[in-house]
């Protein structure tokens, strides 16, 4: 039987071993004694050397850890012989090390875990281990002696002390408590008084300087390393990197990564996962290759790492060269790499490849399923990540906050309302609604689906919520443009001492550019300025967009001259917002200035700017734009080539869009979709549909828009045939309930004179919204059926909608074309006084129009002078007409003088007169006019 001996601790030295090895505790006073005692009583035994600590807990940790590791020892199963050759093996490599000890690699200090050496030959790449158990007895006793750091030149050692429990245990328990600056003060005092600093004092400071970014501090730290001279020692350079790193300041980790006087896997890893986890998956890369050339293989956390980076740049040629250097090194089957390549081909957008990848992994756990669902999300997949999510549990596979968090946001992109609340029901049974994190995936998700107030009541059950919770709830309403909600809830979270994030002044800045309340933004900006956010580019970028789409040009532009950074989102957003303003040349001037800064124009950039000339029909500088875009190289872009035959069938060019059309080298539905609604704009409802018929052919599959634009071609060209297998192609395809879609079947048989089928479209409508109410009175005033028309909008308040100035347009002339004089004058005071609708030109047209039908010319000429806006030409044009039709001649003078004024090259306006004083046989005038 063996026996333990402990200095200093007495009652724990008589334990017996169940196997050959004697312990002995050294730190303590008779450290040296107990290690005589026991080299001459026990020569043949093992020696194992433990460094105890004061605390009795600690000695009891450190006793029970030699145990497990005796006991291990004992089961090894190693023949004789094989145990001789591999104890003369170890003896000579012991041996060498301390001749030598420059020649290897000191990892006690950084190994994350028992398995990896504790010293690593530079050359053999063989290991040795302090504990290891073939180990001569001698080593511990040298070993003893000093304890090793890092080796230096001339192969001696440099010794450091690790006292866990004296400085340095002090030290390290400061950094672990957030008392980082006390840590650094006491280190500070040691090197002043030329006391030697524990390396635990440097590892535990630099480690709690990354833990809380503290940059400065560990700028502080590095600093006395230097002092100390211990700046050229591997493992604290690479300690180093991790917390430059981990501070973000990629630039200083990669200046002590190049002064270090030699690299290890250990080295080469903390600087390239400094680069990929600051976004610079590039670099990482590069850095990757750089080690792989130096001869230095990679182990699988580093390829974990690389494998990131890849996913993070959506780089797949470069991961698929790693896959391929994964399976040479034999890390394939190992789990962990498995995810990340998983993680890697998802992220890439090879989703085959990655299910690929995950059928054959030998072993799966939660974080490969969410990898993958994550994959198939990420697609738009949303049916296949809820089926794999299926397959998930029947395999027994319990899913985890980020699976739900994942197929929540899946469900949230593509609107699936009904999937959501399908996993809604699985979240509330796996008891996971409390999770913080899943509450507020739902709230977005119920928000996104359009659906507020179930996100408001899963917001208002929540027992916990953080700033993300609130920041969803917020942006709900703000994508229903319910702007006095989103400013109600935002004042609520700052009641409840919730800290605005600069996501949440995002979020709220654009519910005042979706509701174009300037008011509320300028309140804002200031709050912004108030709390030092003004200088962060994405809060600038949003303001320039919440002013430019607030109509304020001026403040967009001062926004943006005064950032002191911008990039190109920030150039997209002023140019937008002159683009809105129909400023179509300051736009240009602004494109140019971009340019004239070295700042390249993106493909939103050239969209931006070709919308803005469609949407003033400037076919001249799209014309010009064209040829920047060609040689920018974004001709083959999908995005710019759909809006350059948008901008071209806008400007009336149909030809240059056929051709532009028919030179992309690939086309997508909205590029299709564009083609056709320009035929369509141009009445080719023939070609327009032709086009849709070659679209099937080449399998691109229509949507909702394509739909409405072809639906307002059979329109425009009255084909109800066609329409009619438009809408059983509608029905097939799932989008009868689509408001876009239903307005558009029931204008479609409205114009194609089928009403009863138009009302029956209506009333099968899921939601009548107000385009559905607006669009079915207008089809009766369009027929003529001005009394239908009224009762509509009668049923229309009844059921607590409320009419807007376009529903009043369309019963105004539903009540003129069908004689309905004294309900035209009700509705138009009614609009006014009851629904606050104030009426405009059109309007007016509609009344003056309705009165000059009925022969009440005097009115609608005391009407126009009444007005509270400047009439227009159309307005006594038709007062002018229906003076000929009547013989008012005196009205049709006063009218002609009006239009004359107003319009004085309208040839049309001479002939109406000369028609009325032909009528009253006034020849003199008629003579005059005829001059």
């Amino acid at each position: 039987m063996i026996r333990g001996l402990c200095s200093g601790c007495s009652d724990l030295c008589n334990r017996s071993l169940p196997c050959s090895v004697m312990i002995v505790g050294v730190g303590g006073s008779r450290s040296s004694l107990d290690l005589m005692i026991a080299t001459d009583v026990f020569p043949n035994a093992a020696i194992i050397l433990v460094d105890l600590c004061e605390n009795m807990a600690a000695q009891v940790a450190c006793w029970l850890a030699v145990m497990i590791q005796c006991q291990e020892h004992g089961r090894s199963g190693s023949s004789t012989p094989e145990i001789s050759g591999r104890v003369v093996r170890m003896e000579q490599l012991w041996q060498e090390f301390f001749s030598d000890p420059s020649q290897w690699w000191d990892n006690r200090f950084i190994k994350t875990s028992p398995k990896y050496p504790d010293f690593k030959h530079k050359s053999t790449h063989e290991g040795l281990w302090i504990e290891g158990r073939l180990n001569p007895i001698w080593v511990k006793a040298k070993m003893a002696t000093m304890t090793l750091g890092h080796i230096h030149s001339g192969g001696e050692l440099r010794s450091w002390v690790l006292d866990s429990c004296g400085n340095g245990g002090k030290v390290s328990k400061l950094c672990q408590e957030g008392r980082l600056k006390e840590a650094l003060h006491m280190v500070e005092l040691m090197v002043e008084q030329d006391t030697l600093v524990p390396i635990i004092a440097y590892v535990g400071l630099l480690k709690g300087c990354a833990r809380r970014k503290a940059l400065a501090e560990g700028k502080q730290v590095h600093a006395l390393l230097v002092q100390s001279g211990y700046d050229s020692v591997t493992f604290l350079g690479n300690t180093l990197v991790d917390m430059y790193a981990k501070c973000g300041s990629v630039l200083d980790a990669r200046n002590v990564f190049n002064t270090m006087p030699e690299h290890n896997v250990i080295s080469w890893t903390a600087i390239i996962s400094a680069y990929a986890d600051n976004g610079q998956g590039e670099e990482a890369i590069n850095l990757f290759q750089q080690m792989r050339l130096a001869g230095i293989a990679a182990d699988k956390i580093l390829f974990v790492i690389v494998l990131k980076a890849c996913a993070r740049i959506s780089d797949l040629e470069k991961g698929k060269q790693l896959h391929s250097q994964i399976v040479k090194s034999g890390f394939e089957a190992d789990m962990i790499v498995g995810n990340s390549l998983v993680n890697m081909y998802a992220k890439c957008g090879s989703i085959e490849h990655a299910r690929q990848v995950f059928s054959n992994m030998c072993e799966t756990d939660v974080l490969s399923w969410n990898a993958l669902i994550a994959g198939y999300a990420q697609e738009g997949l949303c049916k296949d990540a809820l089926a794999l999510y299926e397959r998930m549990k029947q395999e027994d596979m319990q899913p985890n906050s980020v699976t739900y968090v994942i197929l929540l946001k899946a469900c949230a992109s593509i609107a699936a309302l009904e999937q959501g609340k399908h996993i809604h029901s699985h979240i509330v049974n796996s008891g996971f609604e409390l999770d913080v994190i899943v509450s507020s995936a739902l709230v977005h998700m119920y928000a996104k689906c359009g659906c507020i107030e179930h996100a408001r009541q899963v917001f208002n059950n929540m027992h916990e919520r953080d700033v993300v919770s609130w920041n969803a709830m917020i942006a709900g309403y703000a994508q229903q443009g319910l702007g006095k909600e989103v400013f109600e809830l935002y004042e609520q979270m700052k009641l409840e001492d919730v800290q605005p994030t600069h996501v949440t002044y995002v979020v709220l800045l654009k519910a005042c550019a979706s509701i174009a309340s300037l008011e509320d933004g300028k309140r804002l900006h200031s709050q912004i300025v108030e709390i030092g956010f003004e200088s962060d580019v994405i809060i600038g970028n949003t303001l320039v967009d919440m002013y430019a789409k607030c109509g304020s040009i001026e403040h967009a532009r001062h926004v943006f001259s005064n950032m002191h950074e911008r990039d190109i989102v920030s150039w997209n957003a002023l140019i937008a917002g002159y683009a809105q303003q129909g400023l179509v040349k300051e736009a240009l001037a602004l494109y140019e200035q971009m340019k004239q800064e070295d700042v390249q124009p993106d493909d939103v950039t050239y969209v931006v700017l070709l919308n803005a000339c469609a949407g003033i029909a400037a076919l001249e500088q799209g014309q010009q734009l064209h040829s920047r875009v060609i040689s920018s190289g974004f001709d083959s872009d999908i995005i710019v080539g759909s809006a350059l035959v948008d901008m071209y069938t806008k400007c009336g060019s149909i030809e240059h869009a056929r051709r532009v059309f028919n030179n992309m080298y690939e086309r997508d539905i909205v590029s299709w979709t564009a083609m056709i609604a320009g035929y369509a704009e141009e009445g080719l409802g023939k070609e327009a549909l032709e086009l849709y018929e070659q679209m099937k052919q080449e399998d691109v599959l229509p949507n909702n828009v394509t739909y409405v634009v072809l639906l307002k071609a059979c329109a425009r060209i009255t084909c109800l045939e066609q329409g009619q297998q438009l809408h059983f192609q509608i029905i097939e395809s799932g989008f009868q309930s689509d408001e876009m879609v239903g307005g558009a079947l029931i204008d479609m048989y409205a114009k194609c004179g089928s009403i009863e089928d138009a009302r029956h479209v209506f009333n099968n409508l899921p939601e009548q919204d107000l385009v559905s109410w607006n669009t079915m009175i207008a089809g009766y005033a369009q027929q003529g059926l001005g009394e239908e028309a009224v009762r509509l909008l009668e049923q229309m308040q009844r059921e607590g909608r409320k009419p807007n100035g376009v529903t009043y347009v369309s019963v105004l002339s539903a009540c003129s074309h069908s004689g309905l004089v004294d309900e035209g004058r009700r509705l138009f005071d009614f609009m006014f006084k009851n629904h606050g609708v104030t009426p405009t030109v059109d309007h007016y047209a509609c009344m003056v129009d309705l009165l000059c039908r009925a022969g009440c010319l005097a009115e609608a000429e005391d009407l126009i002078n009444k007005m509270p806006i400047q009439p227009d030409a159309v307005l006594w044009r038709t007062l002018l007409g229906a003076a000929r039709n009547h013989g008012h001649v005196e009205i049709g003078r006063r009218a002609f003088d009006c239009v004359v004024k107003l319009e004085p090259e309208n040839p049309s306006a001479y002939v109406l007169l000369s028609d009325i004083y032909a009528a009253a046989g006034r020849r003199d005038e008629l003579a005059n006019i005829r001059k």
